[in-house]
């Protein structure tokens, strides 16, 4: 050791810059404990969770005046004033049919859907670890959406309370078709493969629902718009079918939010950490089917929420999953509602379809997330 030298010396002792320099250069996945990187500059952690939260409170407040635009517009032109009149004090009349038994479920509705896609969305990515995935790429939705134009063709399906089983149905076995063709093999469940298969099987099933569909054109005259992605026509029998599941996913969903963050690390570190992987893996499947076949038998196949909402809200809330999945939850709500109302403003008096308004909006989101210098991380 007296024979080094000094610079050699130094330089075999000094940390590599990877290892120092980890949460400066991307941020890390944090542990089950953790609130945000693990290393890099540091933050204090009230003036992070002051920062988040005020996020929310902004968020929750557009959300709210959103939701009392979604009651005043619509194909019957009603007063604001009108509208919050009749919203607190029913009298019987037209306006108040109108707002309290077409769009205020409708609005709910829309809330219910729009959180259960985006929470399903930011389940998938963390499990994958691929931020690439929803509900979409990895073919739960048309999962769901096949197994309901098999239920409409052959089963004579025409009620949302049996639509919504056969959604189940279809999405819980796409999630595990897709995972256990994904794991075959010594390289095991990558993110890569799991995408792949999840939009090969994606494909095929939305091909086989299109022939169903046109050799049975006059089954699917009701599901034109169902098929579309439509919260019209939506009142509180539908609210009543799907509240229930889809809250017990959403709370699924934040009951992993802690040990998704510890197998954000790697399976091997999750158990040193004392996170239960396998347990966790069936909460997130389990979460994401009631999700997903909620919100797809509600609506139909809505896409691109659940894909684009967790990477903008990654952006400000990093890589936390107790932050990204209820952040995801309003921020989707918000934009399902919002999309909601601009369909019914484009076509005036007519209405354009919430899932073509999503498409429409996601589109340019996705080229605007590929071209980011720095993109969300996992």
């Amino acid at each position: 050791m007296d024979d080094l030298p000094t610079a050699e010396l130094t330089r075999t002792t000094r940390p590599e810059p990877d290892l120092v320099r980890v949460g400066a250069d991307r941020a890390a996945p944090p542990g089950p404990d953790a609130t945000g990187p693990v290393s890099g500059p540091t933050v204090p952690a009230t003036a992070v969770a002051l920062t988040r939260g005020l996020f929310l409170v902004g968020t929750l407040a557009l959300l709210v005046a959103v939701f009392l635009l979604s009651l005043w517009v619509g194909a019957r032109g009603l007063g604001f004033t009108e509208v919050w009149q009749v919203l607190w004090h029913a009298d019987g009349s037209e306006a108040s049919y109108i707002v309290h038994e077409m769009r205020v479920p409708r609005a709910l509705l829309a809330l219910l859907v729009g959180a259960a896609l985006g929470v399903a969305g930011a389940l998938i990515q963390a499990l994958t670890r691929n931020p690439l995935a929803d509900t979409g790429i990895l073919g739960v939705g048309a999962g769901a959406s096949f197994a309901v134009v098999v239920g409409v063709a052959f089963f004579g399906v025409t009620a949302l309370s049996q639509y919504l089983w056969f959604a189940f149905g279809g999405a819980i076995v796409v999630t595990v078709l897709v995972y256990v063709l994904g794991s075959v093999g010594s390289v095991g469940a990558t993110p890569v493969r799991l995408t792949l298969i999840g939009v090969a099987l994606g494909a095929l099933l939305g091909g086989f629902s299109s022939g169903i569909t046109m050799l049975n054109p006059d089954s699917f005259d009701d599901m034109l718009r169902w098929s579309a992605g439509s919260l019209a026509g939506r009142g509180r029998s539908t609210l009543e079918v799907v509240a229930i599941p889809i809250a017990l996913g959403l709370l699924l969903g934040l009951v992993s939010a802690r040990p998704l963050n510890a197998i954000s690390l790697g399976d091997d570190q999750a158990r040193s950490l004392g996170a239960n992987v396998v347990r966790t893996r069936v909460l997130v499947i389990v979460a994401v089917t009631l999700l997903a076949g909620a919100a797809t038998a509600a609506a139909g196949p809505v896409g691109f929420v659940g894909l684009m909402v967790p990477h903008v809200v990654r952006w400000f809330t990093g890589p936390d999953q107790r932050w990204i999945i209820p952040f995801s939850a309003f921020g989707a709500a918000l934009l399902l509602l919002a999309s909601d109302v601009l369909g019914r403003v484009l076509l005036a008096p007519q209405e354009l379809e919430v899932g073509i308004v999503t498409a429409a909006v996601g589109a340019p989101v996705l080229i605007a997330l590929a071209r980011r210098t720095k993109a969300s991380g996992l």
